[in-house]
């Protein structure tokens, strides 16, 4: 794929200051950018490449006064950082553009398919699927009877997504991801054994939601797991049956949250952070890596770390103590024995 960098400044509605006929058929780094390629200045830190490299395009701010010449094309932009992330979303768009149905394939007769779908090789289709348009199942993909899926969502290889499920429009799982998956729910006996409780409910993915590789959403053991619209999750997340995750949270890898719990909106848990069941996590909450939540977060828009969860400043300060814990032991034991010196005269 070949771009000018005409056509470039038409795509971003920028302005040209070099040749507009110059050719890129690539994006980099700024360190690592050559002549074919196209990339973008945005942190002031990095301007000394531009007057050093010899990259085709380079996008920058149209306000940027330069102190010396280059020898790339310029393009002028009101904002370039996200005039190169609409670059990268189309160039991925086209890098991945994919149609048609490949061999060896099952689908079953009932399933309803929209315009332009693409089914890669060893893809499984059951019972009374429905897909939307533009849907996109990568090879060795697994969708259960009565799985429901918008428009524009993509399953990458090895995704699966287990019957009754639903996924919203232009969402995104990656490859290994595991959709409805049994909850944990198991019913102690009296030989201590556990006899398995069934889970007849099932997982809902409202749209615009990204699900990273290998991470896990347990189905419910009745109702729905619900994931609310614009929800990201990282790879190697634990979401357990009947939790539900409200609209633009984002959760880092290695999170693990328990059954029936409620995270409200925008709220950030950074990687590693243990959530206990039965829960509510308030709306805007951000929560330090590594962090447990052992009760309710009530207080909307409040900082959180440690474990178990303080508020971010108290976790702070005790983190300060515990550096100065040897010290104090020191002057503890120097205190002590000099009032044993002392009661001993």
């Amino acid at each position: 794929m070949q771009f000018t960098a005409e056509q470039i400044a038409t795509l971003l509605k920028g302005t040209v200051e070099g040749n507009p006929a110059v050719l890129v058929d690539s994006l980099s780094k700024i360190e690592e950018s050559n002549s074919s390629s196209l990339t973008f200045l945005a942190n002031p830190k990095y301007e000394h490449f531009i007057y050093e490299i010899e990259a085709g395009i380079i996008v920058i701010n149209e306000e940027l006064v330069l102190q010396k010449p280059v020898k790339s094309t310029l393009v002028r932009v009101k904002n370039a950082y996200s005039a190169f992330t609409e670059l990268l979303k189309l160039y991925h768009e086209l890098r991945n553009e994919r149609h048609g149905i490949e061999e060896a394939v099952h689908i079953h007769e009932t399933v309803e398919m929209g315009e332009s779908p693409y089914i890669g090789a060893f893809a499984y289709i059951g019972k009374n699927v429905k897909l939307g348009n533009r849907v996109k199942i990568y090879p060795q993909v697994y969708i259960g009877d009565n799985v429901q899926i918008g428009d524009n969502t993509v399953l990458f290889p090895g995704a699966k997504v287990y019957e009754d499920c639903i996924i919203g429009k232009s969402v995104i799982v990656h490859a290994g991801a595991v959709v409805g998956s049994d909850g944990f729910g198991f019913a102690p006996k009296e030989d201590g054994t556990y006899d398995k409780i069934p889970q007849i409910g099932n997982v809902i993915i409202e749209d615009f939601v990204e699900i990273g590789a290998n991470t896990v959403i347990d189905r419910a053991t009745m109702g729905s797991t619900v994931i609310r619209q614009g929800v990201k999750l990282d790879n190697l997340i634990q979401i357990a049956h009947n939790v539900e995750i409200g609209k633009n949270t984002v959760i880092a890898a290695q999170t693990g949250i328990s059954g029936s719990t409620k995270v409200g909106e925008h709220v950030v848990l950074g990687g590693q952070v243990g959530v206990v069941g039965h829960i509510t996590i308030a709306k805007g909450t951000q929560v330090q890596a590594q962090s447990g939540i052992n009760r309710s977060i009530l207080d909307e828009n409040k900082k959180w770390g440690g474990s178990p969860a303080f508020p971010y400043n108290n976790e702070l300060r005790s983190q300060v103590l515990y550096s100065k814990l040897p010290e104090m032991e020191r002057r503890l034991a120097e205190l002590e024995k000099q009032l044993k010196e002392k009661n001993n005269t």
